[in-house]
């Protein structure tokens, strides 16, 4: 989700915190890049390392706004290929990118983005969902885990056998448990910390192959 600077007064914690985003490395990158996020360079790494994504996939991203892995897709799949979209935030339209506004835990948006795959299976799923985070890991853990586990439902629904599946996980409790629910599924997992990753963070980006219907 994209950084929106208000005219209101902010807190000194929020001074702190925002005068760190704008002097982030990759938040500067990605303005001279073009790219509307920081993210966009933790998939160009797991792009290097695990070569994700090729020219003619089709490909579903979750949680996708403001739209930077999309972006990224689509730049390396160079016009060929499909990518469909979805957020319950708005996300400004790129081309040859199908959005679906809403929220994919409801029957009507799940049933939409159904629509717009058209029974074609997928080659990857990307997901780098994230509930509002309250400072509170009792609370933010399981929201997380949750939207996590309704991604791998999502992927195990879509993807063609040995296909891929890429989610951000927070290590807390129930990542092990989630894991494991991964490999009932897919024959390969890796676990991977992009250097865009801040390093406080608790994220990491759990990379699944070999699709197992």
């Amino acid at each position: 989700m994209a950084t929106k600077i208000t005219n209101r007064k902010l807190s000194g914690r929020s001074k702190i915190w925002m005068q760190e985003h704008l002097d982030d490395h990759y938040v500067q990158k990605a303005w001279q890049d073009g790219y509307r996020s920081r993210a966009s360079y933790k998939l160009l790494e797991l792009q290097e390392k695990d070569k994700l994504i090729r020219p003619g996939m089709n490909i579903l991203d979750l949680g996708s706004a403001p739209g930077s892995w999309c972006q990224v897709a689509g730049r390396l799949m160079d016009g060929r290929g499909k990518v469909i979209a979805s957020d319950i935030l708005p996300m400004d339209a790129l081309p040859d990118v199908t959005f679906v506004l809403g929220d994919f835990r409801e029957q009507s948006v799940s049933d939409a983005i159904m629509t717009e795959l058209n029974g074609e299976p997928m080659d990857l799923v990307i997901c780098d969902m994230a509930p509002n985070m309250s400072g509170n890991t009792s609370v933010d853990l399981p929201r997380a885990m949750y939207l996590c586990e309704l991604a791998l439902e999502m992927a195990v629904q879509v993807l063609r056998p040995k296909g891929t599946f890429v989610v951000k996980v927070f290590q807390g409790e129930g990542y092990e448990e989630y894991r494991r629910a991964i490999l009932q599924h897919f024959a390969v997992l890796k676990a991977r910390k992009p250097a865009a990753s801040r390093a406080r963070s608790r994220e990491v980006y759990l990379v699944a192959s070999g699709f197992r219907p």
